[in-house]
């Protein structure tokens, strides 16, 4: 079906631009979810971010560590939970977020803007529909 060729062919070539939008920028894909996560969500106990992320948790671990070397995150005890460990943004872990991400939505956004009007919404709409249906299907 030409359908699922396209869709994935651009899949692979969105991928591919972010990823390259994010390099120049001097960071990693990992480094800027791991941060924009916490950037927008707020601190977040360790284990989940994980799943938050898609990844595993030495992989977590890893890029905690290399973060927090660097002062861009910290760890904290959770306050009920002796077990856990809440990881959260410094300030200096929040400017870069916020660094990083301002650029890279407008670019992301710049290339949506290349379409008309009426193709952005009609794009948007069948996204969510698309998006719903695979929610649908766990």
């Amino acid at each position: 079906m030409q359908l699922v060729g396209t869709f994935h062919a651009v899949e692979r070539a969105l991928s591919r631009w972010a990823q390259s939008l994010i390099e120049s920028a001097g960071s990693s894909p990992a480094r800027m979810r791991l941060l924009g996560v916490l950037h927008c969500k707020g601190p977040q106990i360790m284990c989940g971010l994980g799943d938050e992320l898609g990844v595993t948790a030495r992989q977590v671990t890893n890029l905690v560590d290399a973060l927090e070397s660097e002062g861009l995150v910290r760890r904290v005890a959770h306050p009920t939970d002796r077990r856990a460990t809440v990881i959260e943004s410094t300030p200096k872990g929040y400017r870069q977020a916020e660094e990083l991400y301002g650029p890279f939505r407008e670019k992301l956004s710049g290339l949506y803007r290349e379409l008309p009007v009426a193709d952005q919404r009609e794009l948007l709409r069948l996204l969510e529909a698309l998006l719903e249906a695979l929610r649908r299907k766990g």
